[in-house]
Parts: C-alpha cells; sequence; structure tokens
C-alpha cells in the first residue's frame, strides 16, 4: 500500500509511478486526480492498481457505496464546513490576515489545505476528484454547507434512498478504512453522539462570495486539461497569500481569472504539469 498525502501537483509523479508498479494507492493527495483530468484512473484501470480516497469526503461516498448495485449512484453529496468565513460577503473578506485564514473551525490541518477551505478551493477540488473517482457528471455533484462536520458526505441512489457517512471529525477513520479495506478495526477514535450535537444545520454555498468554488465547477465542465489550470493557478495564488504578497480575495479572483485561458491536447504527464506551470506564470504576471 502506498499512502499519498503530498500537497499539491507534486503529488502526480509519485502516484503515476505507484500505479505502474501495481500497488493499491490510500490517496490524500485530490490534486493528483483534478489535474489529471482522469488520466490517473484510466492508468489505475490499465495497470490494476486499485485506489481507495482518503479525504473524509470521498471516503464517506466510498463507504456509502460499499454494497450498492452498479449504476445505482444518482448524485454525490459533499459537505463542506464552510471554514471560518461562512456567511461572509466579498467586501468583508478584503483585509483578511494568514491567521484569520487558518483558523479552520472543526479540522486541523495543513496550511495550504486550511486556506483552500476557507476559499472552499478545497471544495471545488472535491467536485472535480468525486466527478473522476466514481464516474458522474458535474450536474450530480451537490456541494452542501454542514457546519458541524458530522456528516462527511452522501449519496443519493437511483430510487430516491440517501445514504450518509457519519462520525465526529477526525481523519484516523478514513486513513484507518484505506489502509484495511474492506476490513474494519477499532480506531480509538471518540464515538458520535448526536444528541450533543443536537442539531445538524445545512446551507447552500456562496458561489459569489467564493469563486473558487464556481471555476472549479466550470473547469470541470469544459473538462480536458482545464482543472489543472484552476489548480495550479490556486496553488500559486495560495503560495503568495501565505507569504503575504497578496490579499485573501485575489485568489479566487486570479483562480477564476485563469479560465480566460485556452488549453488543449491530449492528457499527458508532460502536457499536465506544463499546464500547471502555464497557470503559475499567469498568477505571477496578474498579481505580482
Amino acid at each position: 500500500i502506498v499512502l499519498n498525502s503530498i500537497v499539491g501537483i507534486k503529488g502526480l509523479v509519485p502516484t503515476v509511478a505507484a500505479i505502474k508498479a501495481g500497488k493499491k494507492i490510500a490517496l490524500a493527495n485530490k490534486e493528483t486526480i483534478v489535474a489529471s483530468g482522469g488520466m490517473v484512473m484510466k492508468l489505475a484501470k490499465e495497470y490494476g492498481a486499485e485506489i481507495i480516497p482518503v479525504d473524509s469526503e470521498h471516503s464517506a461516498v466510498f463507504q456509502c457505496l460499499q454494497g450498492t448495485p452498479k449504476g445505482s449512484l444518482d448524485k454525490i453529496i459533499l459537505t463542506a464546513s464552510g471554514g471560518p468565513f461562512f456567511n461572509k460577503k466579498k467586501s468583508e473578506l478584503k483585509e483578511v490576515t494568514v491567521k484569520e485564514a487558518l483558523k479552520h473551525p472543526n479540522w486541523s490541518m495543513g496550511g495550504k489545505i486550511t486556506i483552500d477551505c476557507a476559499t472552499l478551493m478545497n471544495k471545488a477540488l472535491e467536485v472535480i476528484e468525486a466527478a473522476y473517482l466514481f464516474d458522474v457528471n458535474v450536474d450530480n455533484i451537490e456541494v452542501v454547507v454542514h457546519r458541524e462536520s458530522v456528516i462527511h458526505s452522501m449519496v443519493e441512489l437511483k430510487d430516491g434512498s440517501v445514504l450518509a457517512q457519519l462520525g465526529v471529525p477526525d481523519m484516523k477513520i478514513p486513513i484507518q478504512y484505506a489502509l484495511t479495506y474492506p476490513e474494519r478495526e477499532e480506531s480509538g477514535v471518540k464515538r458520535l453522539s448526536l444528541m450533543e450535537y443536537g442539531n445538524l444545520s445545512f446551507f447552500k454555498p456562496d458561489y459569489d462570495t467564493f469563486e473558487c468554488l464556481k471555476a472549479g465547477r466550470e473547469a470541470l465542465r469544459r473538462g480536458g486539461l482545464y482543472p489543472c489550470l484552476v489548480n495550479g493557478a490556486n496553488e500559486k495564488a495560495v503560495e503568495l497569500f501565505l507569504d503575504g504578497r497578496i490579499k485573501f480575495t485575489d485568489i479566487g479572483e486570479v483562480v477564476m481569472g485563469v479560465l480566460e485561458l485556452t488549453v488543449g491536447g491530449e492528457l499527458t504527464l508532460e502536457n499536465i504539469l506544463n499546464t500547471d506551470k502555464l497557470a503559475k506564470e499567469y498568477v505571477e504576471k496578474r498579481l505580482i
């Protein structure tokens, strides 16, 4: 088993190497699937490599689909915490500091992923990843803001049944499940008590304020190298924000703006890496 938790597109080449070695892959590096536009999934099929998602949302979908007949999936419902700026408008986010953006309400993560949660880019990447992992259309993936992070994601089946995977916000469960699948072992995590929570809340995401989410869906609609393009722009913009060189709102604007570029060609490793470079150069020219 190879567990890939490298942050960013740097995780792509190791994933491809693990696939070609015929390994079972526990994948926490969502950019591998996002940037490759499905190339990785095709390679996995070709080499007989199994990919088990580690992200809590995709692990939840994967778990919900165990035992369901092939072709019965109708819709994926990805839950999002909403990050630290839930209910804020774009005008209120212009002077957000790095320290404020790193205050995630439910999860403890690295800097890049935490900023992605604050901009909802993390959810944009997850929409793209879900489309390729589970072979569904963008119109069959819904994002719901769920502040408590108890329901990790849901699936709606063709008969109207909705299955959900619940648990306390603790990454030990999805990491362990990827490593022990299909077996389940004692994890040592705190057990979920719904009575402690009392209520679970659900809201529509604000696509106007959180432009990254809008850009991710548009990139998925276009397909090809466009998901790689928005991923590359976001990686560079987050790097600049963490270095204190741009504003928080610049991230969404430049991730949406990179879609002005035209990219084409086959989904090869070379083209993917070149598109990533193009996106990062675009961000540097526009913001620096």
